[in-house]
């Protein structure tokens, strides 16, 4: 779960810790008080788009950081698999932006955008303020039933994707032999000529390297001759022979300079062989204009077949047996169009049948999904509800199968049922797809779930309705909510505040756990604004007790 969120020099928040718990943390605060931009902090930490505005003003940096703990032996175990380390079932993730650039750290390693997006999806779900209008868009139905149906099916899918690669390639590779005899002809002359060039010019690993190094040491000869000679020379001149021969004429009248006297005979030594090596490589590397010149002409070839046919040998040497099979392919053109044929018929048979298989599974699960979701909006105030989820074949397979649905509704008894776009109202559609989340709450192994108002829209009987949702959802998760309901608020296991001040002529935003009497005061304010009379405290208090016997 969540447990810790620290926001630093972000829009209107300085910096704020809050300390998450278990069941339903409610957080409520007038409007503009700066629920957006805790809702915004945490969407940054979990990989959302960067942006530099959201630094607080006169600060040349922001950071968010995310504390998950007790996580499960399933969550840990697919962390490791992409490389991340859990330390004490714990997993900090921070994230800095600044004018200059961003920084990802995931338990203090730094990270990557695409690894901290993959991460975070297995430990926490944001359920934004408009996500509801995703229900009006195409392929949005699918994917709800997918996540429905993960534990059945998710196998299943990733077979349809791993044959529709097959088929997709079967497919290319085909089209490769729709060619006229002029077309054949001219592709196979072009292939000897590649192969004959790749196979002449006889690539050897590390040959770039070793050339590169010569080439550099041809470069700059004069340099190297110049500066081993005038080295040698001050070895063949050094100072010390004269106090070796000083010492040796001293060391009679004090023993004690007699290991003085052997460390300078030791230095003279090292000094002299040093000198010997130094002739011995001038003698040995004698420059050669006619070897510069062949090195030179060596490297740039092999620099321009890289160049042409991968970046390195071992590309280069991919390419060439690929171009081998090809040519291969194009002298037996019609065996080889046939076999192309045949693998083609293979691969799309494989990719109907598994879709087929998708198809039943999902018509299977729709019917279940659509019961679950339509008893759901009943408990939510829908009077009659029925909701369905048509399928339509598509004319040619995907990698999603060979499925279009789509969720339609009837919310009136006699009413045909018709999609959600042309009977849903925006309040209605908040219901819905809170309707929704409960249902795939109920085998979602993601542990955090955070919804951004999506009470909007709504309120009495239904907003009752909506938090006795909410309040069965934080059983088995933890869930963190921004609300302006009191009748939702009221069923808060943790309730806090975000308020706003003015200080030192800058605006500031904070973020805290509200005592029993606080949040009483606070429950007020929403029920009646700022007219906090005996009667409306008293109203928040029944509210607060109705919401503890309901548990």
């Amino acid at each position: 779960m969540l447990s810790h969120l620290h926001v630093k020099d972000m829009a209107l928040i300085d910096s704020s810790d809050v300390e998450f718990g278990e069941g339903l943390n409610i957080l409520t605060g007038e409007t503009g008080a700066g629920k957006s931009i805790l809702i915004g902090s945490i969407n940054l930490a979990l990989g959302s788009k960067a942006n530099k505005d959201m630094i607080r003003s006169g600060r040349d940096s922001g950071a968010v950081e995310l504390v998950f703990t007790e996580l499960t032996e399933q969550q840990e175990r697919a962390l490791r698999e992409m490389d991340v380390e859990p330390e004490d079932g714990m997993l900090i993730i921070r994230r800095k932006i600044s004018e200059r650039k961003s920084e990802i750290r995931i338990n203090d390693r730094i990270s990557t955008l695409s690894k901290l997006r993959e991460v975070t999806e297995l430990l926490i779900d944001i359920h934004g303020q408009h996500e509801h209008q995703s229900l009006l868009r195409d392929g949005s139905h699918l994917r709800i039933l997918d996540s429905f149906l993960y534990r059945d099916a998710g196998g299943l899918r990733q077979s349809v994707r791993t044959a529709y690669r097959s088929y997709r390639e079967a497919w290319e590779r085909l089209c490769a032999f729709d060619l006229d005899e002029g077309q054949r002809q001219r592709e196979i002359d072009f292939l000897e000529f590649e192969i004959r060039e790749l196979t002449e010019a006889e690539l050897r690993e590390g040959e770039e390297e070793e050339l590169s190094e010569r080439y550099r040491r041809y470069q700059n000869s004069e340099k190297i001759r110049a500066a081993v000679s005038e080295a040698g020379q001050i070895l063949g001149e050094s100072e010390l022979f004269r106090a070796v021969g000083l010492l040796e004429r001293t060391v009679r009248y004090d023993e004690g300079l007699k290991g003085v006297l052997d460390s300078l005979y030791d230095l003279q030594a090292i000094a002299e062989d040093s000198a010997r090596e130094l002739r011995h490589y001038l003698e040995q590397n004698e420059y050669s204009e006619e070897e510069f010149r062949a090195t030179e002409k060596r490297l740039n070839f092999i620099r321009g077949i890289l160049v042409k046919y991968g970046d390195t040998v071992e590309r280069a040497e991919a390419a060439l047996l690929e171009k081998k099979r090809r040519l291969q392919e194009l002298l037996d053109y019609d065996s080889s169009k046939k076999k192309a044929e045949e693998a083609f018929s293979q691969a799309r048979q494989e990719l109907l049948l598994l879709s087929g298989e998708l198809t039943k599974k999902r018509e299977e699960g729709a019917a279940i999904l659509c019961r679950r979701i339509a008893q759901e909006m009943q408990e939510l105030g829908f009077l009659s509800t029925r909701f369905e989820m048509p399928f339509r074949a598509l004319r040619e397979p995907t990698e999603n199968g060979m499925d279009e649905a789509h969720f339609e509704v009837s919310l009136n008894p006699g009413e045909p049922v018709r999609p959600l776009s042309e009977v849903a109202s925006g309040g209605e559609l908040s219901r819905i797809m809170l309707s929704i989340k409960t249902v795939l709450a109920d085998g979602d192994e993601i542990p955090t779930l955070i919804f951004d108002e999506v009470d909007t829209g709504i309120s009495g009987r239904t907003a009752e309705k909506v938090a006795e949702k909410l309040r069965k959802i934080s059983r088995n998760h933890q869930v963190i909510l921004i609300t302006h309901l009191p009748q939702i608020a009221a069923k808060a296991d943790r309730h806090y505040g975000i308020e706003k001040s003015a200080a030192d002529g800058h605006t500031h935003t904070e973020i805290r756990e509200l005592s029993e009497e606080e949040s009483v005061l606070e429950l007020g304010r929403l029920l009646a604004g700022d007219r906090l009379t005996a009667a409306v405290l008293e109203n928040a208090r029944e509210l607060k007790a109705l919401a503890k016997k309901s548990e």
